[in-house]
């Protein structure tokens, strides 16, 4: 296949029109349809439905949209490369962090560290929930993401644990505050606002209730930590959260935290990258430094400078 009819059949997809796609690529719209229409020939199917409201592509034309979306960022890359030789490192790196975790502490160190020793690196930063970090990262438009999970093993993901983070529950003044260290049964009663169903930490508190034949009262489902922030700061209910997040809302408002027992609920950092496709050299020096940052942090799973990748 042609690299330039991948890259026409790509933009043709991101715009819905054949008419605006040829405006942006300079390129006349019988002449598009021509070169649309051999790469339709070349695979054998068709790609793409012409319809009065635009085009769209059809089944075998999304498979072909997501491969040709990797093929094209890694010719990217490669130019990059081949125009760094002998240079510093230099391209693009997308990290995401996912936000209310550990992570979201190692953006200010990284961008640092990333800009003393490596400038020419231009890091991308993505701070979204776990759920689409992970999406991103099997697609190939992430290289790199820090997010609870890795418990259960994911096709087209590997993941490397980096740290544990014990649960807390944190509630308002309002409300009194329960022991320093407070058993799980003691929040059967308790009005909630937690993350939706599908939330890694969500589905650990789910599943310790589970376990000691509860369930959690859950009054709202909040993944904003700002609006999370206010609902404790407001004295609606109480939440919970790893330390990190704890303590960040703590420190926002007039609230309380205590550690969670009997049973203790543990989530599991991890960093997130793609089992088939190899990471670019500045996105494997970010991720060592990745690395290095969370060796220094209390609890970190990293010994040394082990940074083999294993499905956990």
């Amino acid at each position: 296949m042609n690299l330039r009819r991948l890259k026409y059949f790509v933009k043709v997809v991101d715009i819905g029109s054949m008419t605006q796609a040829a405006d942006v690529l300079h390129i006349a719209q019988p002449a598009l349809s021509q070169q649309l229409a051999t790469l339709e020939g070349e695979v054998r199917q068709q790609l793409l439905v012409r319809t009065k409201r635009g085009v769209t592509p059809t089944e075998a034309g999304k498979v072909l949209y997501g491969h040709a979306q990797l093929i094209l960022r890694q010719c990217d890359q490669a130019r990059v490369d081949m125009d760094a030789a002998g240079r510093g490192l230099s391209g693009a790196v997308a990290v995401g962090l996912a936000p209310g975790t550990a992570a979201a502490g190692l953006a200010l160190p990284l961008l640092r560290t990333v800009r003393a020793r490596h400038p020419g690196v231009l890091l991308y930063l993505n701070e979204t929930y776990g759920s689409t970090l992970s999406e991103l990262v099997m697609n190939g438009r992430m290289d790199l993401a820090v997010l609870y999970g890795g418990r259960v093993a994911v096709h087209g993901l590997q993941f490397l644990p980096l740290l544990k983070e014990q649960l807390f529950v944190v509630g308002p003044a309002s409300l009194p505050a329960p022991p320093e260290h407070v058993p799980l049964r003691l929040l059967g009663e308790m009005d909630l606002y937690l993350a939706r169903p599908y939330n890694v930490v969500r589905k650990m508190v789910d599943e310790a209730f589970a376990g000691i034949g509860l369930a959690p009262r859950v009054v709202a489902e909040i993944e904003s930590a700002s609006t999370l922030t206010a609902v404790i700061a407001d004295g609606l209910g109480a939440t919970i959260l790893p330390e990190s997040m704890a303590r960040t809302v703590v420190g926002a408002c007039k609230a309380w935290q205590c550690r969670i027992i009997e049973p203790v609920i543990e989530a599991p950092l991890a960093l997130c990258q793609s089992d088939h496709l190899p990471l670019t050299e500045p996105a494997q020096a970010i991720k060592e430094i990745l690395l290095e940052l969370v060796a220094a942090l209390p609890g970190s799973l990293i010994a040394g400078d082990d940074t083999r990748l294993s499905v956990s």
